[in-house]
C-alpha cells in the first residue's frame, strides 16, 4: 500500500515537472526567460522546454504594432494662445529583452515622452502655424520620439496630432476672419468677372465698328466707281454732242439744251413739299422743244455716219428707235 502511494506521488510529481518545463509562446508575442532571476534568453513563438523551478518566464512582450493614445493637454503657443491638443502614437517592439529590462513602464514612458516633445514643438509655432502645419509637427515628433525610444528596443512608426482645439473666443474670431476672407474673394471674383465681361463687350464693339467701317469703305469705293462710270458716260455724251456741234449741226445744240430743260422741270415736279408749281411763260414751249428733239432724232437717223445719242431723254410719246449707220 505504501508502495502504491509512493508511486502515485512520483507520477504526479513527474507530470507536474513536465507541465512546468513546457512553455508555449503564442504568435505575435515573445517571452523573456530568467534563470535564478537573471535574463538568459528570449523564447520565440512556438514550443519551448525550460528547467522547472530554476527557469521561469519573466515578461510576456507583445511584438505586434500597437496604438497608444496620448491624453489631451493644454499647450501655450508662441503667440500666447492656449490650445488643447491630443494625439496618437503607433509603435512596435523590436527587441523584447530591451523593452522588458531597459524601461520600467514602456507605455507610460512613451506617453510622457510624446507629451513633452509635443509641448516643445507646438510651443515654438504660432496658432495659425499649429493649425496649418500638422505634417511638419508630426514629422518632427516622429524623428525625436523614434530616436529617444531606440534604446528601449522600440520602433515608432507614426505620430499623429489628432485634435487641436483653440479657445472659444479665438475660434469665433477665426470663423469671422474666414467669413470675411471668403466674402472678399467672392467680391474679387465678381469684379474680375465684370471686368472680363466689359473687356469682351468692348472687343465686340470694336470688331463691329471695324466691320462697319470696312463696309462703309467698300460702299464708298462702289459709289465712287459708279460716279466715275456716270461721269465717263456724261463726258462721252458731251464729246459726241460737241462733235456734232463742231460738224455744224445746230440741232445737237437744241437737243442738249432741251435735255437740261427737261431735267430741271422733273426736279420741280419731284419736290415733296410742292403742291402747286408756278411755271414761267416760256414753259409752254416745252411741247415744241420735245417736238424739236423728235425731229432731231429723225434727222440723225437719216444722216449717214451720225453717232447715236444717249437714250436718257425719250421722244415725246414714244421710245426712240435705234439709229443705224448706212
Amino acid at each position: 500500500m505504501e508502495v502504491l502511494i509512493l508511486a502515485g506521488v512520483l507520477v504526479a510529481l513527474a507530470v507536474a515537472l513536465a507541465f512546468t518545463s513546457i512553455v508555449v509562446v503564442r504568435q505575435g508575442y515573445e517571452y523573456t526567460l530568467e534563470r535564478l532571476g537573471k535574463y538568459t534568453q528570449t523564447l520565440r513563438p512556438g514550443f519551448s522546454l525550460i528547467i522547472p523551478f530554476i527557469d521561469r518566464v519573466g515578461c510576456r512582450v507583445n511584438m505586434m504594432e500597437q496604438v497608444l493614445d496620448i491624453p489631451t493637454q493644454e499647450i501655450i503657443t508662441r503667440d500666447n494662445a492656449v490650445v488643447a491638443v491630443d494625439g496618437v502614437v503607433f509603435y512596435q517592439v523590436l527587441d523584447a529583452a530591451k523593452a522588458a529590462y531597459e524601461v520600467a513602464n514602456l507605455t507610460g514612458a512613451i506617453t510622457a515622452l510624446t507629451q513633452t516633445n509635443l509641448r516643445t514643438v507646438m510651443g515654438s509655432l504660432d496658432l495659425d502655424e499649429s493649425l496649418s502645419k500638422r505634417d511638419e509637427i508630426n514629422a518632427r515628433l516622429l524623428d525625436v520620439i523614434d530616436h529617444a525610444t531606440a534604446p528601449w528596443g522600440v520602433k515608432v512608426t507614426r505620430v499623429e496630432v489628432r485634435d487641436i482645439q483653440p479657445p472659444a473666443d479665438i475660434a469665433n474670431a477665426m470663423a469671422r476672419q474666414m467669413k470675411a476672407e471668403r466674402e472678399k474673394r467672392a467680391v474679387t471674383l465678381e469684379a474680375e468677372g465684370l471686368r472680363a465681361a466689359a473687356i469682351l463687350r468692348a472687343e465686340g464693339e470694336k470688331q463691329a465698328q471695324i466691320l462697319e467701317a470696312e463696309g462703309r469703305r467698300e460702299a464708298a469705293f462702289a459709289d465712287a466707281e459708279a460716279r466715275e462710270r456716270a461721269a465717263q458716260a456724261e463726258a462721252e455724251a458731251t464729246r459726241l454732242v460737241s462733235s456734232a456741234i463742231a460738224a455744224g449741226d445746230l440741232q445737237a445744240i437744241n437737243y442738249f439744251v432741251a435735255q437740261k430743260y427737261v431735267e430741271a422741270l422733273s426736279q420741280f415736279a419731284a419736290s415733296p413739299n410742292a403742291k402747286t408749281i408756278f411755271m414761267p411763260l416760256e414753259a409752254t414751249s416745252i411741247v415744241g422743244t420735245v417736238g424739236g428733239i423728235q425731229e432731231l432724232v429723225k434727222s440723225l437717223g437719216e444722216r449717214p455716219g451720225t453717232v447715236q445719242l444717249p437714250a436718257s431723254v425719250p421722244a415725246a410719246g414714244r421710245t426712240p428707235a435705234p439709229v443705224r449707220e448706212r
